[in-house]
């Protein structure tokens, strides 16, 4: 495969790096039975002490305890809403539990639209959906709200929320395409059509479809709006993006189909040199045995091999690492060779990507500079970047996009969060390898960790095209991956200044576990080095009495006008469908308070700060 093939969006991400920082000899501790022991990382030269930090010339600061939080009083998770708010939290999550209501949400908001009109449909929305669940139809109207958390020590995530209202006729069309050579393509990063409305069976996320370079730039302007109103709203803010709406999905299709091959291929080989089954960070080729192998498969000669080692800087301990492998797909080294590898059933090397013509090449490039702006104008604006995650069939490439971001950006303090999704089996490989190469090359790592979004449609996915299903089996052993994965990081946060995370759940258990690790670890909530986010309208019990004791909390709060929000609002009903039937106990909370406040005569008080 010539270099000239070699496609300008590996270029352009590596471009957009930060100088590569001298290799840590560092590792990532294990936490499953049965792995090898491994010493704690070196502590970070600028970390806090157990109990909040140091001051100056090393002197020891001491912070107080934090407060106890107590998420089952209702009068200090309400403290913040009018009654007129209380009463319609109780209507609305009602109403999400009605399996036949909101199953026809949407007929039924287009329904009421038709017989009310537009002005009175939109005041019914603003009295119970659209006000429980969205926050203002612009960054004017979101003001207020946004100020009132902040005054109960509540942050917000800004998110414009408008979408295309599409029929699923008319999604299928912007889906990616068949690309020539489908029949030698992983099933999993390949287009399907039954699957081109990526929005169905999806409940809590936002879909983008692909129109044109246009539609991209007009993208790219609403995530600016919305970083630029997240910058004058309040201090630490965020804003989240979608990459799928800043580019052509068929490029994030093609990159992820490169970047698993790739990682397959290092896990072939690392099973040939009796290597398999070891924790991901344990699992190391020996160089010599590399280069036999790789010249036997006519991939490249040793001589070769040897050269692109030395001047990577890789395997000078005799031995490579998944991290190491994966770096070698850089333009820094020009090894065109390593886009070829073989196919173990035919025995023949087969180009990983195919040819793109010119004109896509150039829309890989335009997702990077869109990227690109956007992170320089977070940067200026002191707000963090959070990246969403998306279908498994993207995220590969979106990783590493968001990665390259982090490399540039997070120099000196997190400015651009990745998005970890712990109902994938490959969670706590992806968070590992990720805080590793952050200490190897010095940048500050950020994250949110989630349970997912996309579990119904992926599931029905990999069932209907053939390939294994990539999330774990139950959601049991999803909470057992989120923890595993938190309770990782947690560690981390211990030794380093460098790493943030966002718990971002509505599990109450998830939160009650985050506050006893930090304050088994020593991690103190004034350092805001542990963020947590709900959603906005749904679990107040845990993310107001969270903020009132000190912690750093989030809405996620969305925005925009009224019937270019009625997709989103149509996805929260579903979702709650799900979170009522879970859980009635935020039900139970609101009723006790509104019942509290009746009885003592404070109905019609203002909430106090």
């Amino acid at each position: 495969m010539a270099s000239s093939a070699r496609p300008l969006a590996l270029r352009a991400a590596c471009s957009l790096r930060a100088p590569r920082c001298l290799r840590s000899t560092a590792a990532a501790r294990q936490e499953q039975p049965g792995e090898p022991a491994r010493p704690p990382p070196p502590p970070d030269p600028e970390r806090g002490s157990a109990h909040g930090g140091t001051g100056p010339r090393g002197t020891r600061r001491v912070q107080p305890p934090p407060p106890a939080v107590d998420f089952g009083d209702p009068r200090e998770a309400f403290r913040s809403k009018s009654s007129a708010e209380l009463v319609r939290a109780l209507v609305v999550l009602r109403l999400c539990a009605l399996e036949p209501l909101v199953a026809r949400s949407r007929q039924l908001m287009n329904l009421s639209r038709k017989l009310l009109g537009q002005q009175r449909f939109e005041k019914l929305m603003k009295m119970t959906f659209y006000g429980q669940f969205v926050a203002g139809e612009d960054q004017e109207a979101i003001k207020p709200l946004i100020q009132r958390n902040r005054a109960f020590g509540v942050g917000s995530v800004l998110d414009y929320s408008v979408e295309e209202d599409l029929t699923p006729e008319e999604a299928e069309p912007r889906s990616p395409y068949l690309s020539p050579g489908a029949a030698q393509r992983e099933k999993q990063y390949l287009a399907h059509r039954e699957f081109g409305d990526r929005r169905d069976r999806v409940i809590s996320a936002r879909t983008y479809f692909y129109a044109d370079e246009t539609k991209c730039d007009q993208h790219m302007d609403t995530f600016l709006r919305c970083i630029e109103a997240s910058g004058g709203s309040s201090e630490d803010s965020f804003s989240a993006i979608k990459l799928t709406a800043l580019g052509r999905p068929q490029f994030l299709l093609q990159f992820s189909e490169v970047l698993m091959k790739w990682r397959k291929f290092f896990h072939q080989m690392a099973a040939e040199q009796g290597k398999a089954g070891l924790a991901v960070m344990e699992t190391k080729l020996e160089v010599k045995k590399l280069q036999e192998t790789l010249a036997n498969l006519g991939i490249a000669t040793k001589a070769e091999s040897q050269h692109w080692f030395t001047g990577e800087d890789l395997g000078v301990s005799g031995t490579v690492d998944l991290l190491d492998w994966n770096s070698l797909i850089d333009s820094r080294t020009k090894l065109s060779k390593l886009l070829l590898i073989p196919n173990m059933k035919t025995g023949q090397l087969e180009p990983l990507l195919s040819h793109f013509t010119e004109e896509e090449d150039l829309q890989m490039k335009r997702m990077l500079q869109r990227m690109d702006v956007l992170a320089t104008r977070a940067l200026e604006l002191g707000v963090r970047l959070m990246v969403d995650a998306e279908q498994t069939y993207f995220q590969p490439a979106i990783s590493r996009l968001t990665l390259e971001m982090q490399r540039k950006f997070n120099m000196e303090k997190a400015v651009v969060f990745n998005t970890f999704q712990c109902y994938l089996k490959e969670a706590y490989d992806n968070v590992t390898m990720d805080v590793e190469l952050s200490r190897r090359e010095g940048w500050h790592f950020g994250a949110k960790l989630v349970r997912g979004a996309y579990m119904e449609q992926e599931q029905a996915r990999a069932a209907q095209v053939g390939y294994e299903d990539p999330l774990n089996p139950t959601y049991e052993k999803t909470n057992e991956m989120y923890q595993r994965c938190l309770d990782y990081v947690l560690e981390e946060i211990k030794y380093s200044q460098k790493i943030k995370v966002m718990v971002a759940s509505h599990n109450e258990d998830t939160v009650t576990f985050t506050i006893r690790r930090m304050a088994e670890l020593g991690i103190h909530p004034s350092e805001k080095k542990v963020y947590f986010g709900q959603l906005l309208g749904m679990c107040d019990q845990i993310t107001f009495p969270l903020g009132q004791a000190g912690y750093p909390v989030y809405k996620y709060v969305p925005y925009g006008p009224v019937n270019e929000v009625l997709p989103y609002l149509s996805r929260r009903a579903l979702e709650n469908r799900g979170f009522m039937k879970r859980a009635k106990r935020e039900r139970d909370l609101l009723w006790s308070e509104f019942k509290r406040r009746l009885i003592t005569g404070s109905l019609f008080c203002n909430p106090s700060h």
